[in-house]
């Protein structure tokens, strides 16, 4: 019979995220994890098995926690859709804000994960999770930007895909160009540079 865990999943989960989005697998200890998550090797592989199948999961953890976190910004109708894109801008830049007060920038375990075909290669789970995500969040700029464009905030221009695709290439680009030490205020200034066909 099972033991029963001494510890909080979903806590291990946040704080494995955490090291993986900054790290990256490969720089990533088990000695980091559990010192980050406040548990022992053993409680670790007993809850996971594995190093791989706790990236795996915290994976799935991260990609849904931060997509819901940008749906709420995104589905809010009190706020037009270039508000809503401007919004997400703010809430990403606060994070990059935030991580370089620790010393560190925010890191992306998506964009980490996107650069390592390796890690897709070895586990099928990894190459889903990630075209799942891309899938909703390319589906939830769509969204805002057609909004945006019924309510006369976002102008006329290219294909909402595309339009889609911009906002989040721009947001990978803000999460990489974060790691060299660039400024969130550069990086807002950028973004929404960047951002002027649909944010004029």
């Amino acid at each position: 019979m099972a033991r029963p865990r001494t510890f909080d999943e979903t806590a291990v989960l946040d704080a494995a995220a955490a090291q993986f989005r900054v790290h990256g697998y490969a720089d990533t200890s088990t000695e980091q994890l559990c010192e980050a998550a406040d548990v022992r090797r053993s409680s670790l592989y007993n809850a996971f098995t594995s190093k791989d199948e706790l990236f795996v999961q915290a994976l799935e953890h991260y990609a849904s926690t931060m997509r819901a976190r940008q749906e709420s910004i995104l589905t809010d109708a009190s706020l037009s859709g270039a508000d809503r894109l401007r919004k997400l801008v703010d809430a990403i830049i606060d994070e990059e804000r935030v991580a370089r007060d620790e010393g560190h920038a925010a890191g992306c375990m998506g964009v980490h994960t996107l650069m390592s075909p390796d890690l897709r290669a070895r586990d099928e789970r990894i190459a889903l999770i990630l075209e799942r995500d891309l899938r909703e969040r390319l589906g939830l700029l769509k969204d805002t930007i057609r909004v945006g464009r019924a309510d006369g905030s976002i102008p006329e221009g290219p294909d909402a895909g595309e339009g889609a695709l911009l906002v989040n290439t721009l947001i990978s680009g803000i999460r990489v160009t974060a790691q060299t030490g660039v400024t969130p205020e550069t990086l807002r200034r950028i973004v929404l540079d960047g951002l002027r066909s649909l944010l004029p």
